[in-house]
């Protein structure tokens, strides 16, 4: 049986942000028996109360982590000054599964739109407004985007990826899972290398 290598992610969490060019050499060297499998995480539910302030100055470290320890990677800080934060990620996490419906590359594109709009443009991801830009710009079907969107069918969906996610023993994001028949392990996320990550998968394959 192939084996499924699940990552596990939320769009508007800024360390999946970081991942994403070790990820994307992860994925192209991936043995030819490995399928790569995303699952949306859900890192914070629907509100639309502003982000408290204390949260608020634990993401702007974050974000100044993120860019002292991982070259290549800025953040747009006029985010926290043009705009009200809203600590709300489901509704981007439901637009990645109405852009899925279309196609996985559109998916790919929308991630992609959204995190520039957020980390560069300090644009609100949390509003429906961008995100419907954003799925414009990625050149999706804004009619057929907007009413999956909206459906019944794309939050169900969402809900049992996160239940999926926590029956993986994922709590944080990003996190790799690899799993074999029955047997899941966990691969230590790389954000600077992706060999190493590819080795851990390459020796779990070997002593299946």
């Amino acid at each position: 049986m192939n084996a499924i290598l699940y990552y596990i992610h939320d769009p508007l969490c800024s360390w999946c942000y970081a991942f994403r060019t070790s990820l994307a050499e992860l994925k192209q060297a991936l043995p030819p028996e490995i399928h790569f499998k995303r699952l949306l995480g859900g890192l914070a539910p629907d509100t639309t109360e502003p982000m408290p302030p204390a949260l608020q100055q634990s993401i702007q470290q974050a974000w100044h982590r993120i860019e002292q320890t991982i070259p290549g990677v800025k953040f747009n800080f006029a985010f926290w000054s043009d705009n009200t934060p809203i600590r709300s990620t489901y509704p981007a996490c439901r637009s990645l599964l109405a852009a899925r419906k279309q196609s996985a590359e559109l998916e790919d594109k929308l991630l992609s739109c959204i995190q520039e709009a957020y980390y560069q443009r300090a644009r609100n991801p949390a509003l429906d407004a961008t995100l419907f830009e954003c799925a414009i710009q990625s050149g999706l079907d804004k009619e057929q985007f907007e009413l999956d969107y909206r459906s019944h069918e794309i939050d169900r969906q969402l809900q049992q990826e996160i239940k999926t996610a926590r029956s993986l023993g994922v709590c944080s994001y990003p996190s790799l899972v690899l799993g074999q028949n029955s047997r899941i392990s966990s691969i230590t996320v790389n954000y600077l290398d992706y060999r190493t990550m590819l080795d851990d998968i390459e020796a779990l394959l070997i002593y299946r």
